[in-house]
């Protein structure tokens, strides 16, 4: 089981890192189950488990147990899984445990014999542990045993909080995993205070706080902005009423990045106030049926209403919005010239729009047809219709070149972009 699979590869990488020689065993009584459940507020909530049980005979709550009575529960768990249980309860992230069929929350069913060690039950506790747990109600498990650890560090943190934060509610490790990571991997961490600049919970209600879910985008640039790596492997989950699991995901961090590198190099700046406002048009879980995490996932939230034509509306209050829109569509495009090429067209529509006689308003209606066109036809429809009324020939004719050639399914990506550069430009030609 999956669970399994990372909780070994974190287990090896702790001992590695710490010069250790724990064993799940050994790691679960001595570093596991102290963090995660010896309190009042647990880190997590395996359903039917010992750990969420009443005590026989002893009414009280988990929230009551004392160290001794949480310690009881401990050895349970120790006991049934020395006598064979491994079902959800005992494994988390393995199915359910059901005589005639299997329930809803049942996950990766199957019919074949599994040889199941005590050893792969311990780490499978890991492995739930350790999940990312994204806007959208998917989790991530990432294979990378750097980030494994970095997650591992971030639970001292949260059980730190915890203890201190009395109406911060406990069994959200997942959830705080991703906001963990959105800031370790983020532009103010602070390595000897890493609660500085930190407050991932929303205000206090009837006496309690939760820790608020983070964008999937964020935990991934983070991620694309740490590692040099091209790429790095997911298995994208969702483990609730009803389980669903999506697979074993590429995220491409090459492509992830871009955005940020063509900001940066666009802008100026850091990146930070873009990736704190950007929001995708799909969630995670439809995004990864394309079968991979890259640029086009990271497709921005409401840019796919100006692929039909329309120019947008310029606003300052909008900027960030409006270069979230132009970087991504020139990442998708992958060729950085295109965008002098494009910003120099739209100057040249402009000029023309301003060409014409005093009080007319043909040759704006005329050059808002042409920024408008839907599709390379009605581009180069558009512009033929306007070519021996311009002075710049061989630039109009230069860049209806490259529309014409261009690949098809991009096209749409370099009108958007033009019309957005358009935009802007007749904004600042108003002020």
């Amino acid at each position: 089981m999956v669970t399994t699979n990372i909780g070994r590869i974190f287990l090896d990488a702790y001992n590695e890192k710490y010069k250790t020689e724990y064993t799940p065993k050994t790691f679960f009584d001595e570093v596991f189950f102290p963090l995660f459940f010896d309190s009042s507020k647990y880190f997590q909530w395996v359903q039917n488990s010992p750990l969420v049980q009443k005590l026989k005979g002893n009414s009280k709550p988990v929230s009551e147990f004392t160290k001794e009575e949480r310690l009881l529960k401990r050895d349970e768990i120790h006991k049934k899984i020395e006598s064979g249980f491994r079902d959800a309860s005992i494994a988390p992230g393995y199915s359910a445990s059901e005589e005639k069929e299997y329930a809803t929350t049942s996950g990766q069913v199957t019919n074949i014999k599994m040889d199941v060690s005590d050893d792969d039950v311990y780490l499978s506790w890991y492995g739930s542990g350790l999940g990312v747990g994204v806007k959208g109600g998917y989790s991530i498990l990432f294979f990378d045993k750097v980030i494994l650890l970095d997650i591992f560090d971030g639970w001292k943190v949260y059980r730190t909080v915890l203890d201190s934060f009395k109406e911060l509610r406990g069994n959200q490790v997942n959830t705080w995993n991703a906001q963990w990571l959105a800031h370790k991997y983020g532009y103010d961490f602070n390595e000897d205070n890493p609660m500085e600049n930190f407050g991932p919970w929303s205000d206090v209600k009837d006496g309690v706080a939760s820790i608020e879910m983070q964008t999937w985008t964020k935990v991934l640039i983070g991620v694309s902005r740490t590692f040099s790596s091209p790429r790095t492997m997911g298995y994208v989950y969702n483990f609730g009423q009803t389980n669903t699991t999506v697979g074993f995901i590429p995220f491409v961090l090459e492509q992830i990045r871009k955005p940020a590198q063509l900001y940066k190099k666009l802008f100026g700046g850091n990146f930070k106030q873009v990736e704190d406002l950007w929001t995708t048009k799909e969630a995670l879980g439809t995004a990864c049926r394309q079968g991979v995490i890259g640029i086009k996932a990271l497709e921005p939230k409401g840019l796919s209403e100006y692929y039909e034509g329309d120019i947008p509306k310029y606003k300052e209050e909008q900027i960030i919005k409006f270069q979230t829109y132009q970087i991504w569509l020139l990442a998708m495009l992958n060729n950085e010239q295109l965008w002098d090429l494009s910003r120099d067209f739209a100057m040249l529509m402009e000029e023309y729009a301003k060409s014409g006689a005093k009080g007319k308003t043909d040759n704006r209606r005329k050059a808002e047809s042409v920024i408008s066109s839907k599709n390379k036809k009605d581009f180069v429809e558009n512009i033929t219709s306007i070519i021996s009324e311009v002075s710049e020939v061989e630039k109009f004719m230069e860049f209806a070149g490259i529309v014409n050639k261009m690949p098809t399914d991009n096209v749409p990506y370099l009108l958007t972009l033009l019309r957005l550069h358009y935009a802007a430009i007749n904004n600042v030609k108003s002020k």
